[in-house]
């Protein structure tokens, strides 16, 4: 296993939990434009309706994205897609090994990809609460450029992409397990009965 395919499955995964589409559509028009190899069975992303697909899906995405209710909304139905699609991207990346380790890239694929969703979510749902409209386009914007721009970085330095997602899983658990108390706090003083 060299750091190329194993950067490709981590980054791809985490990435596809921050924005999917623009992920499968850079990675797609690397290999289509000879700009990069992708391991495994990654090269398929490069054919033609793969890449009018997901830029297609990504034009819907970048409107969805700016208005608040659809952001919302959006995201709990991508729980349900982008996860799965990390799996998936982490698996195919490693096509050519042996079915336990895809296996094994499958289950860990899956996991970075719920860690970076839950966080772009969390952080997402906390702007959309907010009235003015800055933030939420900010956040939407800087999502894609990071996604674009961890692609690229994927292609030319995959070990420092690694190193960016097992410190971004890292605090993803961090903050949710901090959220988790936080909640626990709060709904345990509001059961606990009060004495006159």
């Amino acid at each position: 296993m060299d750091l190329t395919t194993l950067g490709f499955a981590m980054g791809s995964a985490w990435l596809s939990g921050i924005n999917l589409y623009a992920t499968v559509l850079t990675l797609g028009l690397l290999e289509k434009f000879h700009l990069a190899h992708l391991p495994g069975d990654l090269g398929y992303l490069a054919n033609d309706w793969v890449i009018g697909l997901a830029a297609t899906l990504y034009a819907v995405q970048f409107i969805a994205d700016k208005i608040p209710a659809v952001d919302s909304v959006w995201d709990v139905i991508h729980t349900f897609i982008r996860i799965p699609a990390g799996a998936i991207l982490a698996a195919t990346a490693f096509g050519h090994f042996d079915p336990s380790i895809r296996f094994l890239a499958l289950l860990a694929g899956g996991g970075i990809a719920l860690s970076s969703h839950g966080m772009k979510s969390a952080t997402r749902l906390a702007a959309n609460t907010s009235p003015e409209p800055v933030s939420n386009i900010a956040l939407s914007l800087f999502e894609d450029a990071v996604t674009v721009g961890g692609t690229l970085l994927m292609a030319i330095h995959p070990a420092i992409l690694i190193a960016i997602v097992i410190v971004a899983v890292g605090s993803a658990i961090f903050f949710l397990r901090w959220i988790s108390r936080s909640i626990k706090r709060r709904f345990g003083r509001r059961a606990t009965p009060t004495t006159a």
